[in-house]
């Protein structure tokens, strides 16, 4: 699922979406209840209609935004007090209410409220934030009441594997329609997130849908598929596409590399994509060099497209019953960031959220 926080996703038209072939989008709740307001979403008819999507749409909590807030909002057992990163004002939100919000919003899928401990917490937390998670799925249960919604619940635990056990076999229970992996790709090794994996996912109904929450990078998705998840949403490919990053069967490429200064055919002679079809990658590194908005739009369509993709030829070997020999050959060719280098920029990231969240008066 492309992500589009705010009702759209960056740079891009619904047109260009579906010309790509994407069926549901992601959209965040903590954003849009912000602004423009449920309000205004309801008095435009939904969702759907005030983003001009007319294909499936899924609306997170905004659990982890709020709880990445730390240093403007506060948790008890009943729900969360914060401030807004906009303005400062302060909110309250509760299972019931975050239920309420995304009712309201009209997504086909809607999230429950979960607490969201920090990468590296220890124990005592880890437990805290899933007997919380569990008691504000059951309420999230209790309160909903539109009956052409899905709400899935949310797995938590963090590296603790007995915890993620405890966690899945609980939500089993509950008889969601799906079922969500959270609290993973949070500055963990790819290994930990892999083994998590492995033990959580098989522990949830097979004839569910099961989500990995914010996870998408390319080696991820394959690996995550080959423990069985079936759904994703990640704001990599968006994010990294306006920095000039591009994905290619081979890894991932700088157009800002003088190397492209040149050259004058498609970034990815295997790309089938409007900006692969119809412009040189000399082009698209001018285009960055100048700062050029079109730029955005160009590489945001190929990293998707590649996505997209790649989800395809996913369903594709899996249905053949050749994934293994797919997941194989993927690893043999695809060259990874190297993760030293992909965490610090997660630790950076994350550092320069924080100290916009310290003030929230500041421009995002």
């Amino acid at each position: 699922m492309p992500v589009g926080s705010q009702a759209t996703v960056k740079s891009l038209t619904p047109e260009d979406l579906h010309d790509i072939g994407f069926e549901i989008l992601l959209a965040n709740a903590y954003h849009l209840y912000l602004r423009p307001g449920t309000g205004v979403v309801c008095e435009a008819g939904g969702l759907h209609q005030f983003m001009s999507w007319d294909s499936s749409l899924l609306t997170d909590s905004g659990g982890f935004q709020v709880f990445s807030l730390a240093p403007l909002r506060t948790i008890d057992d009943d729900g969360v007090t914060f401030r807004s990163h906009i303005d400062g004002s302060e909110h309250r939100l509760t299972p019931e209410r975050s239920v309420e919000i995304q009712e309201q919003l009209g997504a086909d899928i809607i999230m429950v409220l979960d607490d969201v401990p920090a990468g590296g917490a220890g124990e005592n937390r880890l437990r805290q934030a899933l007997e919380r998670t569990h008691r504000w799925a059951e309420r999230c249960l209790t309160a909903k009441r539109r009956t052409d919604q899905l709400l899935f619940a949310i797995v938590q635990g963090g590296g603790n594997i007995d915890l993620r056990r405890v966690s899945a076999k609980t939500l089993a229970s509950l008889d969601f329609p799906g079922y969500a992996v959270g609290g993973l790709s949070v500055g963990e090794p790819k290994d930990v997130m892999y083994h998590v994996l492995r033990e959580t996912v098989p522990r949830l109904p097979p004839d569910r849908p099961r989500y990995l929450m914010g996870v998408g990078a390319p080696e991820d998705i394959v690996e995550a598929v080959w423990c069985g998840v079936d759904m994703f949403d990640c704001v990599l490919p968006t994010r990294v596409a306006r920095n000039g990053a591009l994905y290619t069967r081979d890894g991932r490429r700088s157009i800002r590399h003088s190397s492209f200064r040149s050259t004058w055919g498609p970034v990815d002679i295997d790309c089938d994509c409007y900006t692969c079809r119809t412009f040189s990658a000399a082009y698209l590194h001018h285009l960055f060099k100048c700062d050029e908005l079109l730029a955005y739009r160009l590489a945001t369509i190929h990293n998707l497209s590649f996505f997209h993709r790649l989800m395809r030829d996913i369903r594709v070997a899996v249905d053949e019953g050749r994934f293994r020999s797919f997941r194989d050959e993927f690893r043999e060719r695809y060259r990874c960031t190297d993760e030293t280098v992909r965490l610090g920029q997660k630790h950076a990231h994350h550092a320069a959220r924080q100290r916009v969240n310290r003030d929230p008066f500041q421009a995002v």
